[in-house]
């Protein structure tokens, strides 16, 4: 399909990470960058030139992808293993791309999210200087969750750095996207910005994720015995995320032979899973890296459950993401979180899973024993309401085509 062309003014995304980064956010900007495209806009993105989770991967430092002229910044990104170089990574990337946004052709209008935080200061300088609004796409909201997580102390100087410039982007931008119902109360609290506010979730990315059957699954039969029934935890593993309540509850169900526990991806917080294989060596438990977008449908289908977690202290701060991938597989949910938050609303409210709260390991080990006791049809049925979920309120198509209106709205 060709290209229509561009008609419009020059959209800008300022960002951390891009595709083929396998981190969300970037997969995120893709989707609405490749759908302005198609909508008559010519859209230029400036991103770091290497991996978010694996620096040693380097991207191309100019491209084009459906449409997408990209162009990645050098000394941009550390790795996320030393809070010190990922400040000294922002702050350098920030640096050049207000030299490059500054000289953006045609500019109309720029789109920004909050990975990493640097990245709002440059287009707030870029939309003082130039004039131009800001959409701000607001994916976790900072510094709550360092704060929430220990990082920093609440009332330090770098918080109330941080929430000074938050009051600036949130006044200065033209449109807000947030995630979900308890992120507006958060960001409110913030700024009264709900006039201009949208509220809506990410979308999976149904495109690359119908459901495959086990038998017809190549990476299930590379990874697990045909009979095994796999509960599985995918994507990031990070302080938000905490697994280590499942992980517990995992090695006391070892005796289970037909039950295994994949946790499947990076981040910080899979070393505690590579630690616990190490010194525990589970029969049950694998630990496997990051999978390649293109056969990300092949290892969320592998999974008969699906594990969730969001963290107590972060419901409004983070966003569930993972959970629409595995819906969009039609997989039930087993979600490991406070009540109530986002992703406890979905799945109590479409009956498509089970809930468990963070510490408490025996209960999970009595639900994990329910769910290995549950009949393959009582599953399918949860699964088939989970896709059906996603294909009534939260396709790509819907979803995607909401957000380029919001980027769209000249009022």
């Amino acid at each position: 399909m060709s290209t229509p062309p561009a008609t419009r003014g020059t959209i800008l995304i300022l960002t951390q990470v891009y595709v083929p980064d396998p981190a969300a956010v970037g997969q995120y900007l893709h989707d609405a960058a490749a759908e302005l495209v198609r909508r008559g806009h010519r859209v230029v993105v400036y991103a770091a030139n290497r991996g978010y989770d694996d620096p040693s991967q380097v991207f191309p430092r100019r491209e084009t992808r459906d449409g997408v002229e990209i162009r990645r910044v050098p000394l941009s990104s550390f790795g996320k293993q030393s809070i010190p170089l990922r400040i000294v990574g922002g702050l350098l990337l920030m640096c050049q791309q207000i030299l490059r946004g500054l000289f953006v052709s045609r500019l109309d209008r720029i789109i920004v999210s909050t990975s990493p935080p640097m990245c709002p200061i440059a287009a707030l300088v870029i939309s003082w200087l130039r004039r131009k609004p800001i959409i701000y796409w607001v994916m976790d909201v900072n510094p709550d969750q360092v704060i929430e997580l220990g990082k920093v102390k609440d009332g330090s100087f770098p918080v109330r750095v941080m929430n000074w410039l938050n009051r600036r982007i949130l006044s200065r931008a033209h449109r807000v996207v947030v995630l979900d119902r308890f992120m507006h109360d958060r960001i409110q609290k913030k700024r009264d910005v709900t006039a201009k506010t949208a509220i809506m979730p990410p979308w999976p990315h149904d495109d690359h994720m119908e459901m495959i059957e086990h038998d017809d699954n190549p990476w299930r039969a590379k990874h697990v015995d045909a009979s095994t029934f796999v509960v599985m935890y995918s994507g990031n593993h990070g302080f938000s995320t905490p697994i280590k309540t499942a992980l517990d509850a995992a090695l006391l169900m070892q005796d289970d032979a037909g039950m295994e526990f994949l946790f499947v991806g990076g981040g910080v917080g899979k070393q505690l899973v590579d630690d616990t294989i190490a010194a525990e060596r589970p029969t049950n438990i694998q630990s496997l890296p990051y999978q390649p977008f293109e056969t990300l449908r092949y290892s969320l289908s592998a999974a008969d459950v699906h594990l969730v977690s969001v963290g107590n202290e972060v419901v409004g701060i983070v966003h569930p993401c993972k959970i629409y991938g595995a819906m969009a597989v039609g997989r039930p949910i087993l979600l490991l979180a406070p009540d109530p938050c986002h992703a406890s609303d979905i799945v109590h409210d479409n009956r498509i899973g089970w809930h468990i709260p963070h510490g408490d390991v025996e209960r999970a080990r009595q639900v994990l024993g329910e769910i290995r006791s549950t009949p393959p049809e009582v599953l399918r049925e949860m699964g088939h309401r989970a896709q059906e979920t996603i294909r009534r309120e939260y396709s790509k198509p819907y979803l995607c085509g909401r957000f380029c209106d919001e980027v769209e709205r000249d009022s």
